[in-house]
């Protein structure tokens, strides 16, 4: 079934130009992440990320170009806190929520346009900490006002120019643009995880590791990849679906409604937003104490042992499954509103069987939320320390962005939402024929 859509795609001209043109943006994306910021030195970034884990997680998002200090290190990462920062303005002014739920898809673009103005000061801000920070820590040569002026410039002008490229690849109707270049970016580090593989398998041997129990732990991994992916992708599609019914009404000599429908609340309402707010929250700390690590005397000293208990795995795994748990229900207060998913039901004529509309289906809706989104928040937290946990048991570190985290949600959901909109696009062109 799939190899013969993938055989129609390429035979219909319209959809066979737009996949041409998005793999010839992921192109573009993987040349721009080669190319390193003018007037910087690396000196020991390798070693560098394999000690501050946290940076090495957000390197995967970028698709390595944050390790090899590309004019493109940032990624998505500055447009995704801009719209994620309105998003929670929305609890705060009435006016902001007002365009973004009330007012339609001129209310939406005018939203989009305050996201974009504002990535442009977040990306300049995060540059100039991600430098600065490398800059202390020795990851890279000591960089002069000019220079540093360069450099955020540069990488500020290269996160705009991939807002750009995403919003090309959204025009083409297959998918969220910004969701795939993440994508891409997270599948462009699967060469060095088969190189990684490879290394892992000659110490093993090295370490004079049986070759029956090395094939155990490499087939015991794939299994647990398997089951993670899997499991993944259920929950994703999961959706509670709440019978809706919509009254008959009479205008002038047609009737409308009289039907049935269903309401669907998904598992996990949150999507990955709240691993996200996770690392960014268990980032911030590595960073502030990086600063001041090297600094002598008392606060050297302090920074030191803060460091060392937030790089143990332990406190770590514990810290970060309890900051997944809890924004998984402060995000989805964001993003579900019950209150006017009840107002825009009773608009429409439609009600839930057995419950008033108004007032009375808002808080059906709460209580059904309440009653599904514990699993989903444990479900989440449960990912988000799984690739501790397999690498724990099988010892591979490897291929990290398919064992867990944001990055293993974010391949299922962009991948079904992708295959999705192919589909559709195939569908409505058969239509078309009839």
């Amino acid at each position: 079934m799939f190899l013969t859509n993938l055989a129609q795609v390429f035979k219909i001209e319209d959809l066979r130009k737009k996949i041409l043109l998005i793999l010839a943006i992921f192109a573009i994306f993987r040349f721009l992440a080669h190319i390193p910021i003018p007037g910087i030195k690396p000196k020991e970034l390798q070693a560098f990320f394999e000690t501050f884990r946290m940076l090495g997680i957000l390197n995967i998002f970028a698709g390595g170009a944050l390790e090899r200090v590309s004019i493109v290190m940032l990624g998505m990462g500055p447009y995704i806190t801009a719209v994620v920062i309105l998003q929670l303005l929305t609890m705060i002014f009435p006016q902001l929520e007002k365009l973004y739920k009330e007012e339609g898809e001129l209310g939406r673009e005018k939203f989009e346009q305050y996201g974009r103005i504002l990535t442009v000061p977040i990306a300049a801000l995060q540059a100039f900490a991600m430098l600065t920070f490398f800059s202390r820590q020795g990851a890279i040569a000591s960089l002069s006002f000019f220079d540093t002026l360069v450099a955020v410039f540069t990488v500020t002008a290269g996160t705009i120019f991939l807002m750009w490229l995403g919003e090309i690849i959204t025009s083409q109707g297959l998918g969220n643009g910004v969701s795939l270049l993440i994508l891409a970016g997270i599948i462009a580090d699967f060469p060095s995880n088969v190189g990684t593989m490879i290394t892992q398998f000659r110490k093993f041997l090295e370490l004079n590791y049986p070759f029956s129990k090395i094939l155990s732990l490499y087939l015991l991994f794939i299994l647990m990849v398997l089951f993670i992916i899997y499991g993944v992708t259920i929950v994703t599609e999961a959706k509670r679906e709440i019978p809706v019914v919509y009254s008959k009404r009479i205008r002038g000599r047609v009737m409308y409604g009289g039907v049935s429908s269903y309401l669907p609340i998904s598992v996990n309402p949150a999507g990955v937003m709240p691993i996200i707010f996770a690392l960014s929250l268990l980032t911030l700390p590595s960073m502030f104490i990086g600063f001041f690590s090297k600094h002598p005397g008392v606060l050297g000293k302090i920074a030191q042992e803060l460091s060392l208990i937030l790089e143990n795995p332990i406190i770590h795994g514990v810290l970060y499954f309890i900051f997944v748990f809890v924004f998984t229900y402060f995000y989805t207060m964001v993003v579900f509103d019950p209150k006017t998913i009840a107002e825009n039901l009773q608009k429409s004529g439609g009600f839930i069987p057995g419950i008033r509309p108004g007032e009375s289906t808002k808080k059906y809706l709460n209580e059904t939320l309440k009653k599904i989104l514990p699993f989903g928040a444990l479900f989440l937290a449960i990912i988000a320390i799984m690739p501790t946990i397999v690498g724990s048991i099988t010892k591979i570190v490897a291929f990290r962005f398919l064992v867990g985290g944001t990055s293993v949600l974010i391949l299922v959901s962009v991948i079904l939402e992708t295959l999705r909109e192919i589909n559709a696009q195939l569908q409505m062109r058969e239509y078309e024929k009839i």
